[in-house]
């Protein structure tokens, strides 16, 4: 049950023993019990400055900070949704963007891809002119 402090009688009757009446008010702000939301801001800058496959990097950034303001809002829930989402499009973003480097580190050990080759053609294209 809730009582607001105006229905709380805080000081019920004067006490005989003193001489004059004092109150002393302390006021104790008790906030609610919420488990802190993880933003994942970090991984989101890091996924946005170096591995920001097809820009979700920016877009994970963008829901972190998003989840940030909810939170200083006080919005928990909406702090909650907004990380969720960023935690999916960084987890996306890490393995899409590990996935295309190892693709590319298998094509050129393999031969697929030559960059010496690509380079001693256009020198030999450009000197022929």
């Amino acid at each position: 049950m809730e009582y607001r402090a105006d229905q709380v009688i805080m000081n019920p009757g004067t006490y005989p023993y003193q001489g004059q009446q004092q109150v002393q008010t302390t006021v104790v702000n008790v906030a609610p019990n919420v488990l802190p939301v993880r933003d994942h801001l970090l991984w989101s800058i890091f996924n946005f400055f170096y591995l920001n496959f097809c820009c979700l990097g920016f877009v994970a950034l963008v829901f972190s900070v998003k989840s940030r303001d909810r939170k200083v809002v006080g919005d928990a829930e909406g702090a909650r949704q907004y990380a969720s989402t960023a935690r999916a499009l960084n987890i996306a973003t890490t393995v899409l963007s590990i996935l295309v480097f190892v693709i590319f580190i298998a094509l050129l050990f393999a031969g697929i891809i030559s960059l010496g080759n690509i380079n001693q053609h256009q020198l030999s294209y450009a000197a022929g002119k």
